[in-house]
């Protein structure tokens, strides 16, 4: 039986706010000749983290603006359960629609990766396309199998929630991420 679902890489995060290094990273993967798609998904809440500062809905709509490529799904489900939702759970979810191979993560993850939820069905699953930054360069032993993408982005979303910069922000989206840094947590 010949497949017919799409070949798709999940890019999860909070994205709070999404910032130029998540844009190269998006770019990155659209231009990647055997992906279909590339679904972005948005986090309710990491299940890791206690807090975020913009809204889902805020930072799913900034997903919105900013991943306006036609081989890029900004995929609603995780922000829509109202909940923390599981990197395993959603790929379950995904697969029935999309042929979900890859999972795209940035190599600052991969530490603790051990620790996600049914890491081991996730890394039996999945093909991880992981971003390398800078001082962030073990753990792939880890992975079943993996291949290394290179990211010339030293920008997090945590560096620019502590500085309340904008500098690293799309234009599309900058004046409001300025609006929530300026006024603080929601």
């Amino acid at each position: 039986m010949v497949n017919t679902r799409p070949v798709v890489a999940l890019y999860g995060g909070s994205f709070d706010p999404p910032h130029r290094g998540h844009q190269q990273i998006v770019d990155q993967l659209v231009s990647l000749p055997f992906l279909d798609k590339v679904i972005v998904t948005p986090a309710y809440l990491n299940p890791f983290k206690h807090h975020t500062l913009a809204s889902a809905q805020q930072r799913l709509a900034w997903c919105r603006a900013l991943f306006d490529d036609p081989k890029v799904i900004v995929d609603p489900g995780e922000v829509e359960a109202g909940k923390s939702v599981y990197t395993a759970t959603t790929v379950a979810r995904l697969s029935a629609t999309y042929d979900v191979r890859y999972f795209a993560i940035g190599s600052d993850n991969l530490d603790a990766i051990e620790t996600w939820y049914d890491f081991a069905q996730l890394n039996q699953a999945v093909t991880w396309l992981v971003f390398e930054r800078k001082g962030h360069d073990t753990g792939y032993e880890k992975l079943r199998e993996y291949r290394r993408l290179a990211l010339d982005a030293p920008i997090s979303s945590s560096t620019i929630r502590t500085e309340k910069t904008t500098e690293n922000v799309d234009q599309k989206i900058a004046p409001s991420v300025q609006k929530i840094l300026t006024k603080g947590t929601q």
